[in-house]
Parts: structure tokens; C-alpha cells; sequence
């Protein structure tokens, strides 16, 4: 299994980026998928994820700002992030699991990506 992260960068605050997470060798439609972040010197974060039953889970500090959505065909996930904050800032991970139940513990996450850098300046 394999996650392919791309699309993070440097931004202005009030600016928007949107990540993608493609999966090879997994099939989510029936698992949990999503993306945590973690700033220096912080705990790993679940930031989205959608579960097997399409249900969709967002922290309250993206809530509002933020979109999950999914390609089918493609196999791929995305992070659609406007209003982006400083506070935003962080490692941006792609994480899968098997299973259609998702979590907020990093360790109940079977694949990762190799992570994504989003910075937002003030």
C-alpha cells in the first residue's frame, strides 16, 4: 500500500491549498481515510477523515474551513483548505487504515504518506 501526498506549499494567511492523497494497492471506499498534521513541538493531530460509511469527521479548528472530498475513480483524497490560519502550519500526513471505523489516535492507522509541509504567514 502505498499514499502519495502532493499539493502543500507556503501561503498568506486568508489563502487556500488543496492536498492530495492517492492510494495505490487500497481500496477506501469501505475503509477509514484522512489526514492528520503536526506542528513542531505538538502531538499529531486528526485534522479530516472519512469513514466507511462516508461519514465525515473534522477537527473544530478546521471546521467551517476545510472540505475532505474523494475520487473514486481515481482513488485519491482531498484536503481542500481555505481561510488558511498561521496556526495552520504544520506537517500535513495522509493516513489509511483497514477497517471503516476511524480514530483519533494515530497508532489504530495502518499506512501513511510521506507527509506534506503547509506553512501560512502572517
Amino acid at each position: 500500500v502505498q499514499l502519495a501526498e502532493s499539493g502543500g506549499g507556503s501561503v498568506q494567511a486568508g489563502g487556500s491549498l488543496r492536498l492530495s492523497c492517492a492510494a495505490s494497492g487500497y481500496t477506501y471506499s469501505s475503509n477509514c481515510m484522512g489526514w492528520f498534521r503536526q506542528a513542531p513541538g505538538k502531538e499529531s493531530e486528526r485534522v479530516a477523515t472519512i469513514n466507511g460509511a462516508r461519514w465525515t469527521y473534522y477537527a473544530d479548528s478546521v471546521k467551517g474551513r476545510f472540505t475532505l472530498s474523494q475520487d473514486n475513480a481515481k482513488n485519491t483524497v482531498y484536503l481542500q483548505m481555505n481561510s488558511l490560519k498561521p496556526e495552520d502550519t504544520a506537517m500535513y500526513y495522509c493516513a489509511a487504515r483497514v477497517g471503516g471505523n476511524c480514530y483519533s489516535a494515530p497508532n489504530q492507522y495502518n499506512y501513511w504518506g510521506q507527509g506534506t509541509q503547509v506553512t501560512v504567514s502572517s
